[in-house]
């Protein structure tokens, strides 16, 4: 029995030695290691040897299982690390070879430039006006008449503002204004908010004018707000906006759901103040109206002006698009040339 369990070894060894993959190592283990193997078979049968035998074979048929149980693994291991080279090797990838350039989407820039300004003014504690307060189809009375515009205003006229067909009154607002009108209905004060949308005129097309554009407004309503509040947020924004600190000026002005009005100018970003072509030989370029919210407006909403006071101000977002990247014609934003639209994939 000595010599049999001898021999066993000599030959499983023997053939996991000569396997070459690990489905042929799988074949051997299940000829000679499992339960109906013959070397599993003498295991069975110790019961039937004498005690001196039984302790002898017992022992010699353990080491015999142990060792290769220790051989198979080693195998294992071999044709593991074998295969899996082989399939590294077949599978390398020259990472040195050119790409294929697949085009992938980006924000349109006037997309960018909303999200820009809103991170902006929402560091500065200012949040999103509520969609249901900012729709672009909206009655005169929220788009005038709350807005202290009175009836003689030359904005109501159909020249410049688009009224719906069978309707005095329906319109496709002409300024974001509104959304602050039902934000003071919907809220009680403080109030700090930011209104971006899109907007429509009555406009012949141009490099610089378009009848549908889009606009961001801001109004803080609170306790002791002042003229200063208003220019320090301002500053704040277009040194944010723009980079760095840039001269800025506030001229007169008038808006009817203002006063006291004004427009705010910025160092022209191309010739830094020195006068060119496209500040007209100012050395300035306007980006927004702003102004202390009429007494008029806070009492057609319900807000004790006695009590609370606040600013509001505007901007065009295609302009500042066209500011910031020196953009000369506003057609460029509608006409969806790709050619255009590419320059801003890696701003």
């Amino acid at each position: 029995m000595k010599e049999k369990l001898q021999l066993l070894f000599k030959t499983i060894s023997s053939e996991i030695a000569k396997a070459s993959t690990v489905a042929e190592l799988d074949n051997v283990k299940n000829i000679h290691m499992s339960r109906k193997s013959e070397l599993n078979n003498i295991r069975k049968n110790l019961k039937d040897l004498s005690d001196t035998d039984k302790k002898i074979i017992g022992s010699l048929t353990n080491k015999i299982f142990q060792d290769l149980q220790i051989l198979l693994e080693e195998k294992y291991e071999l044709l593991k690390t074998a295969e899996r080279n082989e399939k590294l090797k077949a599978e390398v990838i020259d990472i040195t070879l050119p790409g294929t350039y697949i085009p992938f989407g980006k924000l349109h820039p006037i997309t960018k430039t909303i999200n820009e300004i809103t991170e902006i003014f929402q560091g500065m504690g200012f949040s999103i006006a509520s969609a249901e307060n900012s729709p672009e189809v909206e009655t005169e009375y929220i788009n005038f008449d709350m807005l202290n515009f009175p009836k003689e205003h030359p904005a109501r006229d159909m020249q410049d503002t688009y009224y719906c067909e069978n309707s005095d009154n329906i319109i496709l607002r002409s300024q974001t204004s509104g959304t602050q009108i039902r934000e003071m209905l919907s809220k009680k004060p403080p109030i700090r908010i930011i209104s971006p949308g899109r907007v429509f005129r009555c406009e012949s097309i141009s490099a610089r004018k378009h009848n549908q554009f889009h606009q961001i407004e801001g109004l803080l309503i609170d306790k002791n707000i002042s003229f200063s509040d208003l220019k320090g947020t301002l500053n704040e924004f277009i040194k944010i906006y723009f980079g760095g600190e840039r001269p800025t000026r506030l001229r007169n002005s008038f808006f009817p759901f203002t006063e006291p009005s004004c427009e705010v100018d910025v160092q022209c970003i191309m010739c830094s103040g020195k006068g060119c072509r496209t500040c007209s030989g100012t050395g300035w370029l306007e980006i927004l109206g702003a102004g202390m919210v009429d007494i008029n407006v806070l009492k057609n909403v319900g807000i004790d002006s006695e009590t609370y006071s606040g600013f509001a101000f505007g901007m065009g977002v295609e302009r500042m698009t066209m500011l910031k990247y020196a953009i000369d014609d506003i057609r460029l934003f509608f006409n969806n040339d790709i050619r255009f639209l590419a320059q801003f994939r890696g701003r």
